[in-house]
């Protein structure tokens, strides 16, 4: 069992299609009424969740507590900007790009150590999923809110990259999440705020960016990018028909698919609305991030429960999520550090 109370059920993935965030440290009696009866797929934390190490591990159970069950819990642990846990919960990172420049030949072995030890950290505060690896290929004129995240700029070293950080987030014991398919290197906008359109041609996105998933399309669950493609549809691809069936079928990727932040403003429209869309174009949960209740109210309202192929997908994506396991976060770190200081 994940959370450790074997009260739990470790299976099944509630009838929610929807990964839904919390306002504060603590479940109010509100959010626990309303997670209750939504029983999303599960959770994602933020910044605004996470206080004491206690407190975050109080706060894991008793979100899964509310839906009575071993319920996923997300974050967006990256290293470096993007950083949810920090010293001294965590330990500080610098951006994936800059680490993997300065680790050099040994970069394949230093980020697997690197995602094992956030993973390990991750887990032993109850958290069981990191939103990573991210295989977007970064170029010069990469947005910069995406650049650094980015592991490099040409399709071989992201894909290798992007292959040791899932290997070392399951050695860590947290389920791995690939984004932002189908590829946001080539977006010039912050699509939090603006809706990026990618207007390289077929041929060079099926040998480039979308390459990238192909070669990582065995992952259990992947995050969709809120960008035009406007070699292939003027709608997002989150709520383009058209590009989730090309995610499925060109690219492969048969794991579960999330939405990114539904509530970001590349989306247009209400929040309930742009859900709608998302599950209607072939995402199989939503997620929703910022903690809003009416929001989320509005969401569980406007999508239909977790059936199908979506569901199945769900319960072979809790099957791929590791069992807790001791991990020596000590031996981990003094192994990476003498690695880095070896090519230093």
């Amino acid at each position: 069992m994940h959370s450790g109370n074997n009260a739990l059920r470790p299976v099944p993935t509630g009838k929610g299609a929807a990964i839904l965030g919390c306002a504060g440290t603590v479940l109010q009696a509100e959010e626990r009424r309303f997670f209750a009866q939504a029983d999303p797929f599960g959770f994602i934390l933020f910044s605004r969740n996470l206080e004491t190490p206690d407190q975050v591990r109080r706060l894991c159970r008793d979100l899964r507590e509310v839906v009575g069950r071993d319920a996923p819990i997300l974050i967006d642990q990256e290293g470096g900007r993007v950083q949810r846990l920090r010293a001294p919960l965590a330990r500080d990172w610098t951006p994936p790009l800059d680490f993997a420049a300065v680790a050099g030949p040994r970069a394949t072995e230093a980020m697997r150590l690197r995602y094992a030890i956030i993973a390990a950290e991750l887990r032993a505060l109850g958290i069981d999923s990191n939103c990573a690896p991210m295989i977007d290929i970064a170029r010069p004129d990469t947005h910069a809110f995406l650049r650094n995240r980015c592991y490099g700029e040409t399709l071989n070293t992201v894909v290798t990259l992007g292959r040791a950080v899932a290997e070392g987030t399951l050695a860590g014991g947290c389920l791995p999440v690939v984004k932002h398919i189908p590829g946001h290197g080539l977006a010039q906008l912050d699509s939090h705020l603006d809706l990026p359109r990618i207007t390289a041609d077929r041929a060079t996105l099926q040998a480039q960016d979308f390459a990238a998933f192909r070669a990582l399309c065995d992952l259990p669950m992947g995050m969709t990018a809120h960008l035009v493609y406007e070699a292939y549809d003027e709608a997002p691809a989150t709520i383009s028909p058209l590009m989730m069936a090309l995610i499925r079928g060109e690219i492969g990727f048969g794991g579960l698919i999330m939405t990114d932040d539904i509530s970001m403003q590349a989306l247009s429209g209400s929040v309930a609305d742009r859900g709608a869309a998302a599950q209607k174009a072939g995402c199989d949960v939503i997620l929703h991030c910022n903690g809003e209740l009416a929001e989320m109210q509005a969401l569980m309202g406007a999508l239909t429960p977790l059936a199908g192929l979506a569901r199945d997908r769900a319960v072979d994506a809790l099957a791929a999520r590791p069992d807790a396991m001791t991990v020596d976060i000590e031996t981990l770190s003094a192994k990476l550090d003498a690695l880095l200081e070896d090519v230093a």
